[in-house]
């Protein structure tokens, strides 16, 4: 019987940095959503509202890649009270033709957090302005950090704004990135404040309300929304999305019944038919990103079992190709 491979976070970190490796991978899972028979289930949720918790068990096949992988990701968010992460997970890697196990890939989230922020990426690389420099990040946690990471491997990003809630944390995640990055970050306790002249804005929290005004916006901008992954997230006002010259779903389906798109249907902003572009389509050349400097667009993160399986085989092609790991025999 052929071994598993069992890596573990720091084995992944090694082999899978945020680079532009890792963004072209999500960008060609996106691709693979617009030209090939993908199979992607619906996204399946375990709420445990006594601690504070939910997961999230993600899959898809792609045909162009020999495995599939199966992603578990809880989040208690609680944890920080007791000292521990909110976020957690693993990914298990099985063969398409077998169904085999081929890999364990205890990443603790890691994979779904380079995962995300290379999303970020592609969407700024398609429907952001060239010439985009300013980015305003809601946010202060790991995420945020990594968004800002991301939007400079594709855009000339020479100043940052941060926001969050709590405006301690906000200044001291720009001190990090302005130390990290060597470009001006800056926190702001005004959230319109921090969109106004920003080109690029990227939402990375998990509220309930949105955070982010229809009316902050201004022509030319770009946002990224990535935290309403479940029914109950909401991070845009649902009049954004109308408002949009530009408005773009990384599953269309999904965003429906979970991203911003799904509450601007249940405010009456959006018809609950409307049809709109999905990103894979936009990278695929299929359907045209930005045609204008003066347009506004959003993308609707989601997150989907396609960007799983691309990393998870990323991961696994490296660590095969590097002997990364232990194996063993079952």
């Amino acid at each position: 019987m052929p071994a598993i491979r069992i890596l573990t976070e720091s084995d992944l970190r090694q082999l899978v940095p945020l680079d532009l490796g890792a963004v072209q991978c999500v960008e060609d899972a996106f691709r693979s959503l617009a030209t090939e028979a993908v199979r992607m289930p619906p996204i399946l949720r375990l709420d445990i509202p006594e601690n504070r918790g939910e997961v999230d068990i993600k899959t898809a096949y792609l045909p162009k890649l020999d495995g599939f992988a199966v992603k578990i990701s809880p989040g208690f968010f609680d944890n920080p009270k007791i000292g521990l992460p909110s976020t957690n997970g693993l990914m298990a890697l099985f063969s398409s033709k077998t169904g085999l196990v081929q890999a364990l890939l205890l990443d603790n989230g890691y994979l779904t957090d380079v995962r995300t922020a290379a999303a970020g990426a592609v969407a700024a690389k398609h429907l952001a302005r060239d010439d985009a420099s300013v980015a305003a990040i809601f946010g202060a946690g790991m995420q945020a950090r990594l968004q800002l990471q991301a939007l400079a491997l594709v855009r000339p990003i020479c100043q940052a704004r941060i926001w969050a809630r709590d405006a301690a944390k906000a200044e001291a995640v720009a001190q990090e990135l302005s130390v990290r990055f060597g470009i001006s970050v800056t926190a702001y306790a005004d959230p319109a404040r921090a969109v106004a002249g920003s080109d690029i804005i990227v939402t990375t929290t998990p509220a309930s309300q949105p955070v982010l005004k229809a009316d902050w916006l201004r022509p030319g901008q770009h946002v990224t929304a990535m935290g309403s992954d479940a029914g109950h997230k909401n991070e845009i006002d649902p009049a954004a999305i109308p408002l949009a010259d530009l408005y773009v779903a990384d599953d269309l389906r999904q965003a429906r019944r979970l991203g911003e798109l799904h509450h601007a249907i249940t405010a009456g902003a959006v018809l609950d038919d409307a049809s709109f572009p999905e990103l894979g389509e936009i990278v695929a050349g299929s359907t045209p990103g930005r045609v204008s400097a003066l347009q506004i667009t959003i993308a609707d993160l989601t997150g989907t079992g396609a960007q799983d399986t691309a990393i998870a085989s990323l991961a696994y092609r490296r660590a095969e190709a590097t002997g990364s790991g232990r194996t063993y025999e079952k």
